[in-house]
């Protein structure tokens, strides 16, 4: 394989990945945007997604069509029930708090999946089943142009929903003041039920595109995914969608240099040392902004 093709494959790799990062990354930063809480049971919405394909798959024997709208319909409830069960009750108190059961309920849900499903990884059989197109010396994988394009499809129709919907412009106006919102006549609750179950779809989405790259369910797969895609929403501006966009495929790039570089080892420890990194330097991440509480 020529130095091009392995550059190449490389970097269809990282936005294969990248494009999973970016959309679970999304839920963290619309959620953060809207309450600022870090929801760190957002990866594990996408277990629940995995071993919602895999049931309607193998136990019902649905079509992989019907695997994958069950599997978004679940994560989307799920987002709204863990809403209005755990974090709803907790709106007002400190926001230690809120991270606190947001990291109970991620430890919930893994130890119920383990009860359930066992600790075993269990296969998924093929959800995206695409010839890989060939370019030349070049193939490029059919599962790794479909997640991409998925992705990218899924983020402009969210920015299209943030910014011209009604539901959207009410997002944007409790992220910038809450207070001003409610006396405007928004709905602060629907406005943020609407939020968790956009940022679940979007997980559901991402669960199933990775599920087609990496065919397996496990109780803890969403743990190291979700912390990943933490990482990616504070490179790019913890809060801001366009920038969670970039953070997802930047640190997918970033793992797939560090593959090639033979570094394949190391490449978790490259996405946390970009976060220190990122922290040290410029902590509103790329596209972030700097606020500043009243006193």
């Amino acid at each position: 394989m020529s130095v091009f093709s392995t550059i190449f494959t490389q970097l269809m790799n990282g936005l294969q990945t990248g494009s999973v990062y970016a959309l679970v990354a999304l839920g963290y930063s619309m959620v953060y945007g809207i309450i600022l809480l870090l929801n760190f049971a957002h990866g594990d919405i996408i277990m629940v997604g995995a071993y919602t394909a895999w049931l309607f798959m193998v136990n019902f024997g649905q079509s992989p069509w019907v695997a994958v709208i069950a599997a978004i319909a679940a994560c989307t409830v799920l987002g709204v029930v863990i809403e209005k069960v755990a974090y709803t009750p907790l709106r007002k108190a400190p926001r230690l708090s809120l991270l606190i059961t947001a990291i109970g309920i991620s430890f919930l849900l893994e130890n119920l999946a383990q009860l359930i499903f066992g600790a075993g990884a269990r296969p998924v059989p093929t959800i995206i089943d695409v010839a890989p197109v060939t370019i030349g010396s070049v193939s490029i994988s059919g599962t790794a142009i479909v997640t991409i394009i998925v992705s990218v499809v899924s983020m402009i129709l969210l920015n299209l929903l943030i910014k011209k919907s009604k539901m959207g412009k009410a997002m944007r106006a409790v992220s910038e003041d809450t207070g001003a919102a409610q006396l405007m006549g928004i709905s602060l609750n629907k406005t943020i039920t609407f939020t968790f179950a956009v940022g679940s779809a979007l997980a559901g989405i991402g669960s199933v595109l990775y599920c087609a790259a990496y065919p397996q369910a496990s109780p803890t797969m969403g743990a190291m995914l979700g912390l990943k895609a933490f990482v990616a929403a504070v490179l790019g501006g913890i809060g801001s969608i366009p920038g969670a966009m970039i953070g997802g495929f930047a640190i997918g790039l970033a793992e797939a240099g560090a593959s090639a570089l033979g570094l394949s080892v190391w490449k978790d420890a490259v996405v946390f040392a970009i976060l220190i990194v990122v922290l040290v330097v410029k902590p509103t991440g790329l596209l972030g902004r700097n606020l500043q509480e009243k006193v």
